[in-house]
């Protein structure tokens, strides 16, 4: 009996599916009667990606810390916990100054190096039963209030696409980039 691979979510599952109906050839989908053409529309819902080492692609609308903390404690904080402490989810406070030791804690204020990637996965994958349920301006909410709660933004913050990509990360200057050149 094969076990099934843990770490395949529904939506990995639901992206393969999608990107293979997208992908069928021609004589298949005659032969076969499946698959079809992805809709401009269709491609438009996914194509949300944000630049995160400078914020672009960042949608109009702006959240208040206070407003995160509202929808935070209706949408995250029982997979992450009321304070970010972590729960069945990932913690996403603390861990400053751990992450050379032999017990990293890589939270959003200790390990990401851009804050417009916070804003990115927020929108993408949560709250993960519902992905793509948030309101731009709830995700800017909830990502100021993350970022509030990692000690990176005073209490009555509000935040934007330039306040957002204008946050300097703890770690930002930790990581490497890639050396390779591009290839086009």
């Amino acid at each position: 009996m094969r076990k099934r691979n843990a770490g395949l979510s529904s939506m990995t599952v639901l992206l393969a599916a999608c990107t293979w109906q997208v992908y069928v050839p021609a004589q298949a989908q005659e032969r076969y009667a499946i698959g079809r053409d992805a809709t401009p529309a269709e491609i438009a819902a996914w194509n949300i990606d944000v630049g995160g080492n400078n914020g672009s692609n960042l949608p109009p609308g702006s959240g208040t810390v206070e407003r995160g903390r509202a929808v935070y404690a209706e949408q995250c904080a029982s997979c992450h916990g009321e304070k970010g402490q972590g729960g069945i989810g990932d913690r996403l406070v603390g861990g400053e100054g751990t992450l050379a030791s032999p017990k990293p804690v890589k939270t959003v204020g200790s390990y990401w190096p851009y804050a417009p990637t916070l804003f990115d996965y927020i929108r993408r994958a949560m709250p993960m039963n519902a992905p793509q349920s948030l309101s731009d301006p709830d995700v800017y909410a909830v990502s100021a209030y993350v970022l509030h709660m990692n000690g990176l933004l005073p209490s009555d913050a509000t935040l934007d696409a330039k306040s957002l990509s204008a946050i300097k990360m703890p770690n930002r200057d930790k990581f490497v980039g890639d050396p390779r050149p591009d290839v086009k």
